[in-house]
């Protein structure tokens, strides 16, 4: 399986970004994508998921409300939708997988695509 991520950037605080996640590889429908977050210095933490063919979708408690997960399932792509960001939503963004997961439980993902960068300016 491989993930390939994009959309990060440069934004000023109460902006807004997108980030694409584009994978391929056999059985992709099978798993459920998600993002995780890594600001400099801290661990690596789980943001939003969605499951690939229910559209369950799961986010961390200081994500919600602000930033919302898709998918468009003919292209095997997923979108995290970031409104309102702040400051501390710098990190990054790595998009991953795992296979058969429910959105609530991505927990080690089986694969992770590259980081890309998002910060956010106060």
């Amino acid at each position: 399986v491989q993930l390939q991520a994009s959309g990060g950037g440069l934004v000023q605080a109460g902006g807004s970004l997108r980030l694409s996640c584009a994978a391929s590889g056999p059985s992709i429908s099978t798993y459920t994508m998600g993002w995780f977050r890594q600001a400099p210095g801290k661990e690596r933490l789980f943001v939003a998921a969605i499951t690939w063919n229910g559209g369950s979708t799961a986010y961390a408690d200081s994500v919600k409300g602000r930033f919302t997960i898709s998918r468009d399932g003919a292209k095997n792509t997923v979108h995290l939708q970031m409104n309102s960001l702040k400051f501390e939503d710098t990190a990054v963004y790595y998009c991953a997988v795992r296979r058969f997961a429910t959105a609530q439980a991505m927990g080690s993902p089986n694969y992770w695509g590259q980081g890309t960068q998002v910060t956010v300016s106060s």
